[in-house]
């Protein structure tokens, strides 16, 4: 028989694949929407990074309000899953060229806040010496979740309001299954909202740093993830008929972030022995040569960007949880979900610029400058976590 702490990971982990498969439906579908409506570059990231945008509106009002640390988690993760599957579901109502679409994608991302930071907050209370671990999991999961649409995509075919549909229905599971998710023994609750939890991400050095060295990974991780199947499909245009192209894009796409989800919770065991430090700078050293190796092959032969992808999709992710935890670590317990909250809004902040600019200045300099500019943001990062390794291990 499974323990109270496996089944509710588990739970956790099958919760957060479902409700994030819809993060990148637009994304996913956009090919099928183009020959439907034509839309301009700035509509297309519009429809990708109203997410972002609606996602840290949703965060900040999170980490102010402190939802996760005052109420039940998995009624607040329940009620955005919620949230988020019928906002999503407004896309079959409407024009994909209009406002409302991007409305939609915005209120699906602010409810997407109150699923990812509330998830980790339940995961880090069930460790401490694994929470390397539990948090890798947990973005394993989302990892995922953020790959599916180009999977479904991939299986529909042309009817793109099927993806919208499976993703919306993928989202209300989620909801229903996280009530039967359990409380761990290292959660804990704030009676009432304590303002010195913005004060504490800036005079706490290790949460600081933590935080610069996300900031630095966020750069290059969702830009990568909502374009990299519109950039492979212009590469391999250079030899692939467009169909075949399209379709060897959105493979490429799934394959890359899917594995890079698989790869979460080995490198958060990693992290446990090792040091979570240790593994950030080790995934962004690898991330950043990637997108520089991704940027050398593009127009080349399919094969080679192909794999060169992959190996970025593997990269990229991984140290994401550890980030999240190493905020963990230095928080005080009943503000580690405020923190958490805190930490990816400013994240998915930097990620409307670089969603949103990615393709229009992909059209202006063309995709190679573009991707090797994402290696920036890992080169910041590592010096960010070079000087937090420096200080040793956190005690309490």
């Amino acid at each position: 028989m499974l323990s109270d702490k496996t089944r509710s990971i588990l739970l956790l982990v099958a919760v957060e694949v479902l409700a994030m498969s819809l993060w990148f439906v637009s994304a996913a579908v956009l090919p099928e929407m183009l020959r439907e409506a034509p839309l301009p570059p700035v509509q297309q990231a519009a429809l990708s990074s109203g997410v972002q945008a609606g996602f840290v509106v949703g965060a900040v009002l999170s980490a102010v309000l402190g939802l996760a640390d005052r109420y039940d988690p998995r009624r607040v993760l329940a009620l955005s899953a919620l949230a988020a599957g019928l906002a999503n579901g407004l896309l079959l109502a409407v024009p994909p060229s209009s406002a409302v679409a991007v409305a939609a994608r915005v209120a699906t991302g602010a409810a997407l806040a109150g699923v990812y930071p509330v998830g980790m907050k339940i995961a880090v209370g069930w460790g401490q010496a694994d929470r390397g671990f539990l948090v890798g999991a947990l973005v394993g999961a989302l990892t995922l979740g953020s790959a599916a649409p180009h999977l479904i995509a991939l299986s529909g075919g042309a009817d793109w309001r099927f993806t919208v549909v499976l993703a919306s229905l993928a989202a209300l599971l989620a909801a229903l299954l996280v009530l039967r998710v359990g409380i761990g023994p290292y959660h804990a609750r704030a009676t009432a909202f304590d303002p010195a939890v913005i004060a504490t991400a800036w005079t706490n050095r290790r949460v600081r740093l933590a935080y610069a060295g996300y900031l630095g990974h966020m750069w290059e991780l969702y830009a990568m993830w909502a374009w990299i199947a519109a950039a492979t499909a212009a590469s391999y245009g250079a030899s692939l008929p467009a169909p075949d192209a399209e379709r060897l894009a959105k493979l490429t796409a799934f394959v890359a972030i899917a594995l890079g989800g698989l790869a979460c919770a080995g490198a958060g065991l990693a992290a446990d022995r090792i040091g979570k430090a240790n593994v950030t700078i080790v995934a962004m050293i690898a991330s950043g040569a990637a997108a520089l190796a991704t940027a050398a092959s593009f127009g080349g032969p399919p094969w080679l960007t192909f794999a060169v992808v992959v190996v970025w999709g593997i990269a990229i992710v991984p140290d994401s949880a550890q980030f999240s935890a190493l905020v963990a670590d230095a928080a005080p317990p009943e503000q580690a979900g405020s923190l958490l909250s805190l930490q990816t809004a400013l994240g998915f902040a930097l990620t409307i610029l670089t969603v949103q600019a990615t393709p229009i200045l992909a059209a202006s300099l063309g995709w190679p400058a573009v991707l090797a500019g994402l290696a920036l943001g890992p080169g910041f990062g590592v010096a960010a976590m070079w000087r937090l390794r420096a200080m040793g291990s956190p005690s309490r």
